[in-house]
Parts: C-alpha cells; sequence; structure tokens
C-alpha cells in the first residue's frame, strides 16, 4: 500500500540476498529529514530507538532473507519516503525507497471573475495565480541543492585562492 488511509497498519518488506546480513528501517519525512526506525539482525532481533526492543509505533522482523517493518497505526507524521539499507560484507546498499503519503483531499477551486473592462482597457487581478506546490517545493529543494554544492565551492575557491597567494610571496622572496 503506498496511498494507506488514516490510521491504517502498513507493511513494508526488504529481500536481502545474504542471509548473515543486517538491516536499518530509515524513514525520510516531507521535509527530508532522515530518521532512524529499528535495526534487524540476522539473527531477528530488532533494536529500536533509544536502544530499545520494542516500539508503540512499528513493528519489525525478519522471516528468512525477507525484513519487513510494519507501521501500527500511519499518521500523517509517518508520511514521507521509507529506506531499507542492507549492511552485507561491510558494503551498505540502499533500497530505492517507498514514497508513502496519505491520500490528497481535492476541493474544486472558487470560480475567479472575469477580467473588467473599462474605457476600453482590460485589467487583470495579479493576485489571481499562485504558484504551484509542487514547482516552489522543488524550487526550495534545488535551492538547498544549490547550498550544498556553491557553499563548499566557494570555501575550497578561496582557500586555492590564499593558498596562490601564499606561494607567490613565498616565490619572490
Amino acid at each position: 500500500i503506498t496511498q494507506p488511509r488514516m490510521g491504517q497498519r502498513l507493511n513494508l518488506q526488504c529481500q536481502s540476498s545474504n542471509k548473515d546480513s543486517g538491516v536499518f528501517w530509515i524513514h525520510q519525512d516531507k521535509a527530508g529529514t532522515l530518521r532512524f526506525i529499528v535495526f534487524i539482525s540476522s539473527l531477528s532481533r530488532t533494536t529500536f530507538v533509544g536502544n530499545m526492543r520494542t516500539s508503540i509505533r512499528f513493528v519489525a522482523g525478519k522471516d528468512s532473507m525477507f525484513y519487513w517493518l510494519v507501521v501500527k497505526s500511519f499518521m500523517p507524521q509517518d508520511e514521507g519516503n521509507y529506506y531499507c539499507l542492507i549492511n552485507s560484507n561491510q558494503v551498505l546498499y540502499f533500497s530505492p525507497g517507498r514514497s508513502v503519503f496519505l491520500p490528497v483531499t481535492t476541493t474544486v477551486a472558487p470560480t475567479t471573475p472575469a477580467p473588467t473592462v473599462q474605457n476600453g482597457t482590460t485589467k487583470r487581478d495579479p493576485c489571481l495565480k499562485s504558484p504551484d506546490p509542487e514547482t516552489s517545493k522543488k524550487k526550495e529543494l534545488d535551492f538547498l541543492c544549490d547550498i550544498f554544492i556553491w557553499v563548499p565551492l566557494t570555501v575550497a575557491c578561496f582557500l586555492l585562492l590564499v593558498a596562490l597567494t601564499v606561494t607567490i610571496m613565498l616565490c619572490q622572496r
């Protein structure tokens, strides 16, 4: 189920080709924050947040080569992407992730008045257009990606400039 209803049980599973590997389940919320849910050892021992053996909100386990996670009662804070990470021979493998969101309730948009014509000119209300939420979210994510790329690049360029300046000064001596 990728679109559960509020309070519904959500079952996720992940398959490992190595029966001696452990599996982590990670949740990425709508804001992009990653949160550890549980580690399931190859011996089916579960360790939840806070080094706990059980959880109020989740159940997890292992059946043969399948590792599973159950969200007992799906709530809005459970929306997001779920990832299975497999630790096999000191290599960490990431699943592609499973997007899980509550169904979106659609409402009929209010009708907008037609532009008024006065003295042969058409006046339009500039406030009628609202940005598409998906587009604005993408721009926000693009901006965050830009920060993670440009800030280190700027710092690296600055350090190279300092190194070049020091090298020129030492060579002139």
